[in-house]
């Protein structure tokens, strides 16, 4: 009997009805730009200072310029490595005192400025933004910057919870319904976030769409893997990854147009609610309809696509089968990924290189947010560099191979990492070009670990393998905004020098890997071991489109 893949020989691997599919199903993975790096602009910090009514009212009774009242009234002003000072102290002075001068009135004081006492911000803060962010809100500045930190981390704790919880609902329930409720609770969640009136409800249901969100993203990519041809599953599955580098793009204009928090929130969501009309337009898998023993559903999803396709199926192939060929079942164990001395090797890097790929993407794009001088225009150069390093892996992994193109990536991010933190701040063309090179690197990286885990792994537990290996990539996700403004408080450059350390052991990880290209997808624990020094003839197994499942949005 024949399979799913020998069928669509026949009616088409890549005709209308997959294209009309794979244009819906990226934008979705485009609307999934917000939820993963919006932080951006959400969390946007900007320069900030304790307010005090006795200064405002001294200032206007005075008539004092902006400059003149920060100079007069806020301590450590200008001062190298003082931030914290200026932006989280103020001078314990009773400012509506009558003996206070219009010109310095701290000199007028007994005690010199210097031997003032000094005392957290006690009535708020100003800021210098003309828009609003959750920062500017809710004051999550000085002591509460913690929670600008939390607030990140609880969409990637959605993200590891989620992401196995409703992957395993759809191999339990199918594709279509899950994908169909995660859009909706996404949507709502999106929305109630939005109008939330204090910081504990915005936290909730930012975590509530991390639940939903990488969840929707994973099932929309097994959608399209699972409609299209064995010929094209990859390259769909990176170009479905490049709309999400689109949506990066349209994220910098709209957020440029609307600078307050709430309003970019709601724009950006309420369009999840136009993809609830996928019901009519998106049917079931027919391959997990055919692992569930729904072969007569399935023929008729299969029709519908022929139909679309204007082809015509023939008699040989009404029967169907599942794509994976009769015979012993093993039963995975997680102790199979560290039984044998290859695969043991192959887990623990595998599961470092997640957690760097992940930890430097995130906290790339976050500490532009910080050290930019133009926050938009940044963030907009820096993801035009991602088109041509999805076309650089397109080119390079069946002509050179994986392994190299791969450690090279990874060196290329962290040196970028290690280079901008001795250029100077006035030469701010270079240090966006060293940016956007390791911003390129980087994503090359997270797409070659997303391919080549697959690969390093035996078939019964290949789907076990990528799952445990790529969920550290959102424990990486959970402690980067830590690593990110925590370390900047001590040093602006920190963070840079820690992410140039992990690219670059990433790098030379990578390396005590075995090449995989021109080589087959092993099936048994031998030929994994084997792998390092026996080459074998490459085929691209059918099962391959199973272990796809699990890859992160920004590989």
């Amino acid at each position: 009997m024949p399979s799913m893949d020998d069928i669509l020989e026949h009616i088409g691997e890549f005709h209308f009805f997959q294209k009309q599919t794979f244009f819906l199903l990226t934008l979705l993975s485009a609307a999934f730009t917000p939820i993963y790096v919006g932080i951006v602009f959400f969390g946007f910090t900007p320069n900030h200072h304790c307010w005090s009514p006795g200064v405002a009212e001294l200032s206007q009774r005075c008539g004092w310029s902006q400059a003149e009242e920060l100079n007069y009234t806020v301590p450590g002003l200008g001062a190298e490595n003082e931030a914290f000072l200026h932006q989280c102290m103020q001078y314990q002075v009773d400012w509506n005192q009558s003996t206070l001068s219009c010109v310095d009135p701290l000199s007028s004081l007994p005690d010199n400025r210097s031997r003032l006492p000094l005392g957290p911000c006690q009535h708020g803060w100003v800021y210098d933004t003309p828009g609003s962010s959750i920062v500017t809100e809710f004051n999550l500045v000085c002591t509460n910057s913690w929670m600008l930190d939390l607030f990140q981390s609880a969409v990637n704790v959605g993200f590891f919870v989620g992401a196995v919880a409703i992957g395993y609902l759809a191999d339990r329930f199918g594709r279509k319904i899950c994908l169909l409720i995660t859009i909706l609770i996404n949507a709502s969640s999106g929305v109630l976030m939005a109008i939330s009136p204090n910081y504990t409800w915005m936290l909730l249901f930012r975590l509530i769409q991390g639940l939903v969100s990488k969840a929707g993203w994973i099932i929309g990519y097994t959608l399209i893997t699972e409609f299209v041809g064995l010929s094209y599953r990859r390259t769909v599955g990176i170009f479905y990854q490049v709309a999400f580098t689109i949506g990066l793009l349209v994220l910098a204009g709209v957020a440029y147009a609307l600078p307050h928090w709430r309003w970019l929130q709601l724009v950006v969501t309420l369009p999840n609610f136009f993809f609830l009309l996928y019901y009519w337009c998106i049917p079931e898998s027919p391959r997990w309809l055919i692992s569930q023993n729904k072969t007569r559903q399935a023929m008729k999803i299969i029709k519908h696509i022929a139909k679309k396709n204007g082809k015509s199926m023939p008699a040989s192939l009404q029967s169907l089968r599942a794509d994976e060929e009769a015979g012993e079942k093993l039963n995975p164990s997680f102790l199979d990924l560290v039984r044998t001395p290859q695969i043991r090797k192959h887990t623990l890097i595998l599961m470092y290189i997640w957690f760097t790929s992940s930890v430097l993407y995130q906290g790339l794009i976050m500490h532009m947010g910080l050290a930019g001088s133009n926050i938009y225009l940044d963030f907009f150069y820096s993801a035009l560099v991602e088109f041509p390093a999805a076309f650089i892996v397109i080119l390079t992994i069946d002509r050179i191979g994986r392994r190299y193109p791969w450690a090279v990536s990874n060196m290329v991010a962290g040196a970028a990492c290690l280079a901008s933190v001795f250029i100077p701040d006035d030469l701010h063309w270079l240090k966006v070009t060293i940016a956007c090179l390791g911003r390129m690197g980087i994503t090359m990286a997270f797409e070659m670990v997303c391919l080549v885990n697959a690969e390093l792994y035996p078939t019964f537990i290949r789907n076990l393998g990528v799952l445990v290996c790529s969920s550290v990539c959102d424990i990486g996700g959970i402690l980067t905004p830590f690593l990110v403004y925590r370390l900047t408080d001590i040093w602006q450059e920190l963070p840079l020098v820690v992410f140039a350390i992990f690219g670059l052991v990433a790098g030379g990880l990578v390396l005590l890997l075995p090449e995989t290209k021109g080589k087959a997808l092993p099936e048994t624990i031998e030929e994994a071991e084997a792998m390092q020094s026996r080459p074998r003839k490459y085929k691209e197994n059918m099962i391959y489109l199973q272990v796809k499942k699990p890859d992160n949005p920004l590989n």
